[in-house]
């Protein structure tokens, strides 16, 4: 194979010296391995690059980042381990050059089928750390001839230095939500304690004995209420949620929120509108996805209401994007506290008195909403009227 020249060798490491710099400031995994991913391109002179990440219990190999994916519900997608290049690489934990895929019988054709980029030639290497192999870091298409064994070592040491600053953020994010976790569970834990403890005194009376129960009961609900809302969370974070893409019928999909929703909403007192734009396009998402996080700002409305109030689910669009909104005339949220409300686990001070919660759904609407490369925004006036509005791109 042709060797690179001297001063374009020097250059290099240089800017390979530059990016460990980089990799080692950063605790945010999107963020690094986007970056991972466009020093790969630049380094090798490829067209494209892509980190795929390995599940060491599902022994799954996941699309998680490239320089191409400008689709972000390509995230996620699982790609064999058997039958595929990335597999061999994880596997093999050995570097490989392939100056033309279509020939190897290794290459998954689903991979250039979903992101809508043909592969003619492919440079791929382990990302390993502590001796266990994480992932497999791909440059694709050389720009000019074939991939060299500078390209290799160049492309192994980025992925020696990538490994360690992966593993590094994905373990501080982990015991950092982890943390979180822990911390929130106490007071529910405490309350339980608390009233088993009294249940077991024999002078309690009975009506004390039936309030210690419903005590238990309802902390109970909130810890599972908690679990349930913290693991939709981390998958969502660590990016191994595959997201079920399919065309979405905008006005049949909100019907069925309005319909699931309507119920609790007239329990509450509460009147449900339904408040849809003609003709609304047809979207790409994932239904189940989607519906979940039209679902929570439903079950928002409905707790932090007042008697009489009104909800309103609203789907307007443009020629960029659909929006969904849900409004209610409740108590409002003081804008010192708009800023926060996307914070895992945190909960407006005041509103205890209204509902319990677990402080994570709209965090888990955020990630979901991002995960099809939309936003959510919020407006509130205290006292009269507040709206949350899911924007995602046509």
């Amino acid at each position: 194979m042709p060797k690179t020249t001297p001063l374009i060798r020097l250059m290099r490491y240089q800017q390979l010296i530059r990016i460990s710099r980089d990799l080692a400031s950063t605790l945010d995994l999107d963020i690094l391995l986007n970056r991972i991913v466009q020093v790969a391109a630049d380094l090798s002179s490829a067209e494209a690059a892509s980190i795929l990440l390995f599940d060491q219990n599902k022994k799954e190999l996941y699309f998680q980042a490239a320089t191409n994916m400008d689709e972000p519900l390509l995230r996620g997608l699982i790609v064999p381990v058997e039958g595929s290049i990335a597999g061999w690489i994880v596997t093999h934990q050995e570097p490989i050059i392939i100056n033309d895929v279509k020939q190897d019988n290794r290459y998954y054709e689903n991979i250039a089928e979903a992101t809508q980029v043909q592969t003619k030639s492919l440079l791929g290497v382990p990302l390993i750390t502590k001796n266990k192999v994480i992932g497999a870091l791909e440059a694709i298409n050389k720009q000019k001839g074939n991939f060299t064994e500078d390209d290799q070592e160049i492309l192994m040491t980025l992925g020696a230095q990538a490994a360690v600053a992966i593993e590094n953020t994905t373990l501080f994010q982990q015991s950092d939500l982890i943390a979180d976790f822990v911390h929130e569970i106490r007071t529910p834990l405490s309350s339980i304690g608390t009233a088993a403890h009294l249940l077991l005194n024999p002078k309690i009376d009975e009506e004390k004995r039936s309030q210690m129960a419903e005590v238990i009961k309802e902390e109970t609900n909130r810890l599972a209420d908690m679990a349930t809302s913290f693991l939709d969370l981390a998958r969502l974070e660590s990016g191994r949620v595959q997201f079920q893409v399919q065309e979405i019928d905008p006005a049949a999909f909100l019907m069925e929120c309005d319909m699931l929703m309507r119920g609790k909403a007239q329990e509450s007192g509460l009147n449900l509108i339904m408040d849809l734009e003609p003709n609304l396009p047809h979207f790409h998402g994932d239904y189940d996805k989607i519906k979940q996080a039209v679902i929570n700002l439903l079950s928002n409305a409905i707790k932090y209401n007042q008697p009489g109030g009104m909800i309103r689910l609203k789907a307007e669009t443009d020629q960029s994007e659909i929006r969904i909104s849900v409004s209610d005339n409740g108590i409002g949220i003081p804008p010192e506290y708009i800023g926060r409300l996307f914070t895992k686990f945190y909960r407006v001070p005041g509103t205890e008195e209204y509902a319990e919660g677990t402080g994570l759904g709209l965090s888990v609407v955020k990630r979901i909403t991002e995960g099809h490369g939309g936003t959510v925004s919020v407006s509130s006036k205290v006292g009269e009227e507040t709206t949350f509005t899911i924007h995602i791109p046509r």
